[in-house]
């Protein structure tokens, strides 16, 4: 059995590391709060566009498309993040509230829509 003197020692240790956690805790959500508030939060969107024109190759034509908007052709490349080409003519990309409204007032730019992470079911009792 521990001494009171020891459980007493033992007590204070844990309650000063509780209270330093805390501390720090409440300084990481301040400062997550304040970034976020300085800077907007970028999120994955689909932009659906024209087929570009003059045999113009697609992933370049959606690269300009991006730079018009965030201002060069290297901050495209960063945000680009898939050309798609086969199926339908549009990119992923990620992009401000700002931007998303920029972009969609683009000639060529059909509709900017959030990604949406989807989730397959399976298993027993999941098909009724």
């Amino acid at each position: 059995m521990l001494s009171s003197k020891t459980l007493r020692f033992f007590l204070a240790s844990l309650l000063i590391s509780i209270t330093i956690s805390e501390i720090a805790f409440a300084m990481a959500d301040q400062s997550s709060a304040s970034t976020a508030t300085a800077e907007p939060e970028s999120a994955v969107h689909i932009v659906y566009t024209e087929q570009p024109q003059n045999n113009e190759e697609p992933e370049a034509y959606h690269i300009r498309t991006l730079a018009s908007v965030l201002g060069s052709e290297e901050a495209a490349k960063e945000a680009l993040l898939y050309s798609y080409k086969t199926a339908a003519s549009g990119f992923s990309a990620k992009l401000t509230p700002d931007q998303v409204a920029q972009i969609s007032k683009q000639p060529g730019v059909l509709q900017v829509v959030p990604n949406r992470k989807m989730e397959l079911h399976s298993g027993k009792g999941m098909l009724h």
